[in-house]
Protein backbone atom coordinates (compact mmCIF):
# COMPACT_ATOMS: atom_id res chain seq x y z
CA UNK A 1 0.00 0.00 0.00
CA UNK A 2 1.37 3.39 -0.98
CA UNK A 3 1.30 6.09 1.71
CA UNK A 4 1.79 9.79 1.03
CA UNK A 5 2.05 12.66 3.47
CA UNK A 6 -0.29 15.60 2.95
CA UNK A 7 -0.02 19.15 4.26
CA UNK A 8 -0.26 19.24 8.03
CA UNK A 9 1.42 15.86 8.47
CA UNK A 10 -1.64 13.75 7.65
CA UNK A 11 -1.03 10.39 5.98
CA UNK A 12 -3.06 9.23 2.98
CA UNK A 13 -2.98 5.53 2.05
CA UNK A 14 -3.76 4.29 -1.47
CA UNK A 15 -4.64 0.65 -2.17
CA UNK A 16 -2.66 -1.23 -4.80
CA UNK A 17 -4.99 -1.79 -7.73
CA UNK A 18 -4.81 -4.78 -10.09
CA UNK A 19 -3.58 -4.32 -13.65
CA UNK A 20 -6.25 -3.57 -16.24
CA UNK A 21 -7.04 -6.02 -19.02
CA UNK A 22 -8.19 -4.80 -22.42
CA UNK A 23 -11.11 -6.87 -23.68
CA UNK A 24 -12.01 -7.20 -27.35
CA UNK A 25 -15.37 -5.63 -28.19
CA UNK A 26 -17.85 -7.92 -29.90
CA UNK A 27 -16.28 -11.13 -28.72
CA UNK A 28 -18.15 -14.39 -29.12
CA UNK A 29 -21.10 -14.73 -26.75
CA UNK A 30 -22.07 -18.16 -25.56
CA UNK A 31 -25.48 -19.69 -26.15
CA UNK A 32 -26.21 -19.75 -22.41
CA UNK A 33 -25.56 -16.01 -22.13
CA UNK A 34 -27.96 -15.27 -24.97
CA UNK A 35 -30.59 -17.51 -23.37
CA UNK A 36 -30.15 -15.74 -20.03
CA UNK A 37 -30.63 -12.29 -21.60
CA UNK A 38 -33.72 -13.39 -23.55
CA UNK A 39 -35.18 -15.09 -20.48
CA UNK A 40 -34.57 -11.99 -18.36
CA UNK A 41 -36.26 -9.74 -20.92
CA UNK A 42 -39.25 -12.11 -21.08
CA UNK A 43 -39.50 -12.11 -17.28
CA UNK A 44 -39.49 -8.31 -17.15
CA UNK A 45 -42.20 -8.11 -19.82
CA UNK A 46 -44.28 -10.68 -17.93
CA UNK A 47 -43.97 -8.73 -14.67
CA UNK A 48 -45.01 -5.49 -16.43
CA UNK A 49 -48.03 -7.27 -17.94
CA UNK A 50 -49.05 -8.67 -14.54
CA UNK A 51 -48.66 -5.26 -12.90
CA UNK A 52 -50.76 -3.64 -15.65
CA UNK A 53 -53.40 -6.36 -15.25
CA UNK A 54 -53.61 -5.84 -11.49
CA UNK A 55 -53.98 -2.06 -11.69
Amino acid sequence: MQVTEEDGGRLNAFAKEPRMEVMDAGGPTSRSTQLLVIGGAALVLLMVAVAAGIS
